[in-house]
């Protein structure tokens, strides 16, 4: 999400329970609606994305999330929820809440500044006594950070860490069910912190800010380290001719020590790499176990691909690419490997034929096209609508939906 949120002159904005910076994106947008669903008699969502808000005022989602259509529209229409790309908006409510992305740079190191930077730029429309909620997942530092800069500005602000935990797709489901972590460095901010979440959920945890950053780093790094195991797993048991999922399956069958064993797969998205080099570069670049996670989960593509090519003639071979989303049901592609592996094929194989049936791409074709040229299909993103595939070609599944793939 982009950082420029603030600016612009005074508005008249009307008063409103809650602003949300960011507020159309994808953490945002299910926040929001959620907070208007629970009661919230105004809810402000900030955006400079005018094509999002304008398609928010609609009452229409600007991207899939599973059970927000119907509750966004009646707030929209029954004047609980707005957005907007006016600036002045912050000055208008006690409770501020910051979702802004908080992305690696070109070196792959961590951006502190981000979340910093989206206040500074709305500093002039800041008001003293206001609550200074921070939802992204930052760096450990990045909330003390912005304390020192709210204070060197002059604003008599109160600030709290309260990441979100949300999975996508689950949000107006884990909103209300998950518990949230709530930190702050004085008394008062986390008890107004904590009464202003109890809005969705009484499953609070209080903790110290720094606490709070690491355990969210930690928990994502943990999923993808849990996905790095089981993708080199796959790899052996697939070296060795075997099936991977029957296996995993032989594992976890009623047997509660290796319940929490995750199939095979493609370990994407915009939160598992980049947290995990986040916590990396916290660490000094020492961190192991964690760079070991980013080579099996990033090569996994190419891993792929170097076994088609003993097993395919690949150059003389069309190859159908099944889902470009970063994960199953999803419409998000950011940092999707099915990309990766798109463009290792294209320079291998003799056609390289891509669909998906969340995703409107024109170098995306129907999958009964893909289905009829290709001589050779990969399921890239479990998608269900993959599970019941009826073909007479070779079917390359490392996720094991199909229950037929080949070895590779």
């Amino acid at each position: 999400m982009n950082q420029q949120l603030c600016g612009g002159a005074g508005s008249s904005a009307p008063a409103a329970d809650v602003v949300i910076i960011g507020g159309c994106g994808r953490v945002g947008l299910p926040l929001g609606i959620a907070l208007a669903a629970r009661g919230m008699l105004s809810v402000t969502l900030y955006d400079i994305d005018t094509a999002a808000v304008d398609t928010v005022n609609r009452g229409e989602l600007p991207f899939q999330e599973a059970g927000a259509a119907e509750p966004l529209r009646r707030s929209v229409s029954d004047g609980l929820l707005r957005a907007t790309t006016d600036g002045a908006s912050v000055a208008t409510t006690e409770n501020l809440i910051v979702v802004v992305g908080t992305p690696v740079d070109e070196h792959l190191n961590p951006d502190l500044g981000a979340v910093p930077r989206a206040l500074e730029r709305c500093a002039e429309h800041l008001r003293d006594g206001q609550l200074v909620m921070l939802r992204s997942t930052v760096h450990p530092g990045v909330t003390a950070l912005t304390e020192r800069l709210l204070e060197r500005l002059g604003k008599t602000v109160d600030v709290a860490f309260c990441p979100e935990r949300i999975a996508e797709g689950a949000a107006m489901t884990e909103l209300f069910e998950l518990p949230q972590l709530v930190a702050a460095r004085s008394q008062q901010a986390g008890d107004r912190a904590e009464k202003f979440f109890r809005t969705l959920t009484d499953k609070i945890v209080r903790t110290e800010p720094e606490e709070a950053e690491l355990a969210k780093l930690f928990a994502n790094t943990w999923r993808y380290v849990k996905f790095a195991t089981v993708n080199q797993f796959w790899m052996m048991a697939n070296d060795f001719g075997l099936d991977f999922e029957r296996i995993r399956q032989a594992i976890t069958y009623e047997y509660p020590r290796a319940a929490d064993m995750p199939g095979a797969g493609f370990a994407a998205g915009p939160c598992l790499l980049k947290d995990t080099l986040q916590l990396a570069a916290f660490t000094g670049n020492n961190f192991v176990l964690g760079h070991a996670a980013m080579l099996i989960n990033e090569g996994l593509p190419l891993y792929l691909v170097s076994r088609l090519e003993r097993r395919f003639p690949l150059a003389d071979t069309r190859v159908g690419v099944l889902g470009m989303g970063f994960k199953a049901g999803s419409d998000d592609v950011r940092e999707s490997l099915s990309f990766k592996l798109r463009r290792i094929l294209t320079a291998k194989a003799r056609e390289t034929l891509c669909t998906d049936p969340y995703i409107s791409d024109p170098r995306f074709l129907e999958l009964g096209d893909v289905m009829r040229r290709a001589d050779l299909l990969v399921v890239a993103t479990p998608h269900p609508e993959y599970r019941d595939l009826v073909t007479d070609k070779p079917v390359v599944d490392l996720w094991g939906i199909t229950g037929r793939g080949v070895r590779v």
